[in-house]
Parts: structure tokens; C-alpha cells; sequence
């Protein structure tokens, strides 16, 4: 990750960073509210329109009060990258600063953080045409054929890429097929650092099992006010299904399987649960290899007073 230290002349900017269910949404909100900041999302769910109640969004009353850009950008049918996201991200945060406030990045999608910090590689674009002649192969040949091209091209990136990973090996391919170079040159590239000072925060219980708790009782929340209609709602369209990124999101899967019927309520409410508490626990194993991180304690009164004294 960056680590210049040689950015104090460069506009502030801050990042909230954290598992599901740590108190983040709060905390930025107070900030926003009453020092000068604009709430940035980083959040790789919160992104899409019709998902509220299971991605807990900032309700209509909390964005009232502080609005989040880069929320409700896409449908759920839609894609979205982290280079999607770095663009948006960059043009929100000179737009806030345009406007003599501190731009505050609030989430837990931690690639989408990181993205932020180290640039990205210049990958191409998807090209359908190119995907639809690997699909073609593999309907011919079989995935175990692709990586086997794979490893003659890209020894590296075959190892690191198992034959049964389709996504990521045929992307492998296509970014070959297109460039001429391969995924393991392509991403030794790093874009120039962005021009600000980053001053990180990590907001976490300091107890794994309250954060636990937390986890099973927003969920109990969230089907409360209506989640599993929310899921119907979306099912009833007709174009989505559990492949897509949007329907990957923890909990819209286990409730979509419940409507189809896969198990039992209470089958449903344990697999998310579990499910949630897996995506917190990789969260917090990324924050812990973060350079330069401010720590705080979730339910802290000496939150804000941290999070404003960084903002000057």
C-alpha cells in the first residue's frame, strides 16, 4: 500500500473504515452533520437501488440529515468494478473539496479502500466479443483446456488461478487475448498516487463476540421491516438470479434460497447470521495488515472528538 508520508501540505481526506455492523453509519453521520464533512459511501452493496433494507442503508431520515454519495448509482441487473468505483470516488472527493469540506469515505468494502490508496493496474476493458469466443472454447474444449493455455501463457497467474475459478481464468485469458500482455505484467502497474492526505480510521468492537451480537441483532431487525419482501420484490422481476454480484450480497442469498424453498426460516436466519460474521471476520483480517490506522472502539464517546481533531 502507499505509505508516502509527504502529503501534509495536500488536502485532508479521511476514511472510516470497519466491519458490518461496528457503528460506522452513526459515527459518520455526527461528523457530517456537524464538522464540515460529506459522506462519501464505500460499499460495494450499498450501490444498488432497490436493496435498503438487507444492505442497511442509511434510512430516508439519516440522509436527511447527512446525504451519502455513491449510493442507489446502479440496478442490481448492473456491474460495477473497482475501477468504476475509483472514477466515482475521485470525482465526489474534488467535488467536496471544491466546496471547502473534508471529504469522509465511509464502508467496508476494503478492496474498494485499497483501490483508493494504490491505484489500479491498467487492465482493458471487457470485450463481449472476446468473452464470447472463450465461451465458445470452453463449451468445446472444457475450463481444464483454457488453463492449460493459461499456464503456457502466464505460468503465475495459472498457479494462483484454480481451473474450476471460471471468472477469474477467463478474464486471464481476455485480458491477453485483448493486450497482448498478461494479467501478471499488467497488474505490476501501479496508477500514480492520488493527491491527498489519507488519514485512515478503523472503527471495531474491542470484543469479537459483541461484535457478533450486533451482527445476529440487525438481522433480526432487518427481517422485521420487511426484508424478506424486499427479497420477493426483487426475485419477482424476473431478470435477476444468484449469479449476479448484486445477489451475492450476504443475506439476499440465503433469503433467495428460502423463497425457492432450499430450507426452513430458521435455516435462513443462521446462514446469514453466519454469513455476515464470515464477511466481518474478512474485514477485520484485512484492517489488521493496514498501514497507518487509527483505531477506535466501537460505542467510544471519544469517537468524534478523534475523527474531528484529524479533520482540521
Amino acid at each position: 500500500m502507499n505509505t508516502n508520508t509527504d502529503t501534509t501540505s495536500l488536502p485532508r481526506v479521511l476514511f472510516l473504515m470497519g466491519p458490518t455492523a461496528s457503528g460506522k453509519t452513526a459515527l459518520a453521520l455526527d461528523m457530517a452533520e456537524h464538522h464540515n464533512c460529506e459522506i462519501i459511501s464505500v460499499d460495494s452493496a450499498l450501490i444498488y437501488r432497490g436493496m435498503d433494507i438487507g444492505t442497511a442503508k442509511p434510512t430516508a431520515q439519516e440522509l436527511a440529515r447527512a446525504p451519502h454519495k455513491l449510493i442507489d448509482i446502479l440496478d442490481p441487473l448492473e456491474s460495477y468494478s473497482a475501477a468504476d468505483f475509483r472514477a466515482d470516488a475521485v470525482r465526489e472527493i474534488e467535488e467536496t473539496l471544491s466546496r471547502g469540506k473534508t471529504p469522509l469515505l465511509v464502508g467496508g468494502t476494503m478492496m474498494y479502500f485499497k483501490t483508493l490508496l494504490d491505484g489500479l493496474s491498467p487492465l482493458p476493458s471487457a470485450d463481449d466479443a472476446v468473452r464470447a469466443q472463450i465461451a465458445a472454447e470452453v463449451e468445446a474444449r472444457g475450463w481444464q483446456a483454457l488453463h492449460d493455455e493459461l499456464r503456457q501463457i502466464d505460468p503465475v497467474s495459472a498457479e494462483r488461478i484454480h481451473p474450476n475459478d471460471p471468472q477469474r481464468l477467463s478474464r486471464a485469458i481476455e485480458v491477453y487475448r485483448i493486450s497482448g500482455k498478461t494479467l501478471t505484467e499488467l497488474t505490476k502497474i501501479k496508477a500514480e498516487s492520488l493527491p491527498y492526505q489519507m488519514v485512515q480510521f478503523a472503527i471495531a468492537p474491542l470484543d469479537r463476540a459483541v461484535l457478533h451480537g450486533l451482527i445476529a441483532k440487525r438481522f433480526q431487525q432487518m427481517l422485521a421491516e420487511g426484508f424478506i419482501g424486499e427479497v420477493e420484490t426483487l426475485k419477482a422481476r424476473g431478470d435477476l438470479h444468484l449469479e449476479l454480484p448484486s445477489m451475492r450480497c450476504v443475506g439476499y442469498r440465503q433469503a433467495w434460497q428460502y423463497l425457492d424453498g432450499e430450507f426452513d426460516h430458521a435455516t435462513m436466519v443462521e446462514k446469514a447470521v453466519a454469513a455476515t460474521r464470515q464477511l466481518a471476520k474478512r474485514q477485520l483480517t484485512w484492517l489488521r495488515g493496514w498501514p497507518e490506522l487509527h483505531w477506535l472502539a466501537s460505542g467510544d464517546e471519544g469517537n468524534l472528538d478523534k475523527l474531528v481533531q484529524q479533520s482540521r
